[in-house]
């Protein structure tokens, strides 16, 4: 990560936390916790590497530490996120600040100065609508982890009309990929620095977003609009094999919507976007049905469906073109929060298939362990994605300790 803006970040945050602290009397009291996880990893790919240096045993070590500090009765906040991994895979060795940001609120506004992660979306298999952070791409193939990003948002809320977010991205950070001996890559390894812009002030092109949510009864539904470097690399190969990759400037509007009717919950998520490069239309839509405690014990079984369509062309890093995702949840809600996602995504005009499942169970006070596994099957030739993962399929363990 850039190493002036973290510098000024901290030392923005830093000063902003200081002088309001100063500013407190004695009845406000001062509230502060600090929490690490220390995470041991092990990943197992099974089948033959398909390309030269690569793995096949991945241990790792992961530190988590978080720090929050509030006053002035809970409406200001500091909160500091980090994140470091040590891995076989030398791009996959990093370190990142997830969280850095002071936090105000009043009655009817929020506004957050620094590095904070923002969620959006509500799709289980692809989240389309969800654009502020950066993938941290080494860390998860889901896409689940993400950088912390450089802000300034601003929360209005209103009774009647919901909620409107403003934010100023003032940076951009580029994904990072698999090394020479990582596994989930392609046949030349791509060094991020590598990766233009199409925009001549490059990441520090000064981008905006905009989402509006609300609720109506039964209806949740969120309206974003994104403009500035997409957070997608653009690509293309020569016939050498060699790589040719960009980040657009790009215009993105999105919609969430879900509608919880009894046991039901329907899902959707669309976008459309647009930049000189291409302009596509995506969505996901689909529904979850939850049994809920079945014989009176607690457990709670979750069976998912969902339809994803991307008409992207040879450009897209994406897989999920014409597809089907099909999974079920299943919560214990138990002391130990034991719970398992299991699902598999096929394409509708390939034979290609992605197999996986999650579980994950609390052990005492202090202690998580967690399996993954991702199984790539019959993944067809002429995918110009997975076709490069179809050797990759994987065990994931991992241990983890509170402190």
């Amino acid at each position: 990560m850039n190493q002036k803006i973290i510098f000024n970040t901290i030392i923005l945050i830093l000063f902003m936390s200081i002088d309001m602290l100063h500013a407190q009397n004695e009845e406000n009291k001062i509230n502060q916790d600090f929490e690490l996880e220390i995470e041991a990893e092990y990943r197992y790919f099974y089948d033959d590497a398909a390309f030269n240096s690569q793995k096949q045993h991945f241990p790792s070590i992961a530190f988590t530490p978080e720090y929050s500090l509030d006053w002035n009765k809970g409406y200001e906040q500091f909160n500091f996120t980090g994140f470091f991994r040590l891995d076989v895979d030398d791009e996959r060795t990093h370190w990142d600040i997830r969280e850095l940001y002071y936090q105000k609120a009043k009655k009817s506004w929020e506004l957050s100065i620094g590095l904070k992660k923002v969620y959006w979306g509500v799709a289980e298999s692809n989240h389309l609508v969800d654009i502020i952070n950066q993938t941290d791409a080494v860390e998860s193939f889901d896409g689940e982890d993400k950088l912390g990003q450089p802000m300034v948002q601003f929360t209005y809320t209103t009774k009647k009309l919901g909620s409107f977010d403003f934010f100023y991205l003032p940076y951009h950070r580029k994904q990072t990929f698999s090394g020479v001996k990582g596994r989930l890559r392609f046949p030349v390894v791509i060094d991020k620095d590598d990766l233009q812009y199409e925009s001549s002030a490059e990441e520090w092109r000064q981008d905006v977003a905009f989402r509006w949510k609300h609720y109506f009864g039964a209806f949740d539904v969120g309206l974003t609009h994104f403009y500035g470097n997409g957070r997608e690399p653009l690509f293309t190969f020569d016939p050498s094999g060699n790589v040719n990759a960009f980040y657009p400037v790009i215009n993105q509007t999105g919609l969430d919507l879900q509608i919880t009717h009894n046991a039901f919950l329907w899902k959707l998520e669309s976008i459309y976007r647009s930049s000189k490069a291409q302009d596509f239309f995506a969505m996901v839509a689909g529904l979850e049905f939850t049994f809920s405690n079945i014989d009176g014990n607690g457990l709670d079984i979750g069976l998912l469906g969902e339809y994803l369509y991307d008409e992207r062309d040879e450009l897209a890093l994406n897989a999920l073109q014409n597809d089907v995702f099909f999974g079920s949840r299943i919560a214990f809600n138990d002391t130990q929060d034991t719970s398992i996602l299991i699902g598999g995504i096929s394409d509708l005009e390939s034979s290609s298939k992605i197999f996986s499942i999650e579980a994950s169970r609390r052990f005492g006070s202090s202690w998580t362990a967690e399996v993954e596994a991702r199984v790539f099957s019959s993944i067809d030739a002429n995918e110009f994605i997975l076709s490069n993962f179809k050797e990759d399929s994987f065990l994931r363990f991992s241990l983890s300790k509170y402190f």
